[in-house]
């Protein structure tokens, strides 16, 4: 199988996940992130996966963990984003809870990788980034493995600020 150079593999993100003392993975399974969500359930020491059946529920789930001093990480793709924004706008941005979303990119152009999203010809993936500015969450955009130390970032200015943040996974996970 040819490596896309625009992807990073399922281990290098599990990798910062312990790095940054992740606990939980809180998810509705996104297509975009599937390789690492095979590896997340065949089970990686010191994670547990717990998947919900919609975004509302799994922002309410990550909140909770995060209340009770846990330290989840949220798995969703761009659609669910779209479908959570209350529960982001109230648990995220009123209850000041420091909720990290890694969102997948789902419907993204070959065409497009390397481009500003902006760019796409699709509403759902155009819209993503506007939508993450109009509810002030500052969010960085995951390319290629040189851009990992931008989950480092997301995590530290979550905590630092008591806000949710969002990582942007642009093409889909690699499975190495």
């Amino acid at each position: 199988m040819l490596q896309n150079k625009f992807n990073i593999p399922a281990g290098a993100y599990i990798s910062a996940l312990q790095r940054n003392r992740v606990d939980y993975v809180v998810t509705v399974p996104d297509w975009v992130q599937l390789a690492l969500h095979c590896q997340l359930q065949a089970g990686v020491e010191g994670i547990e996966l717990v998947q919900c059946c919609n975004e509302d529920q799994a922002v309410c789930v990550a909140a909770g963990l995060s209340i009770g001093g846990k330290n989840p990480v949220l798995i969703v793709q761009n659609q669910g984003i779209y479908g959570c924004v209350n529960s982001i706008r109230a648990l995220g941005l009123d209850a000041q809870q420091p909720l990290v979303f890694m969102v997948g990119q789902f419907g993204r152009e070959f065409s497009n990788f390397g481009k500003s999203p902006n760019l796409s010809r699709r509403n759902t993936v155009r819209y993503l980034e506007p939508v993450l500015d109009a509810l002030d969450v500052r969010h960085w955009c995951l390319e290629d493995e040189s851009d990992l130390p931008k989950i480092d970032q997301a995590f530290s200015y979550a905590q630092r600020t008591s806000r949710p943040t969002a990582l942007i996974v642009g093409a889909p996970t690699g499975w190495l």
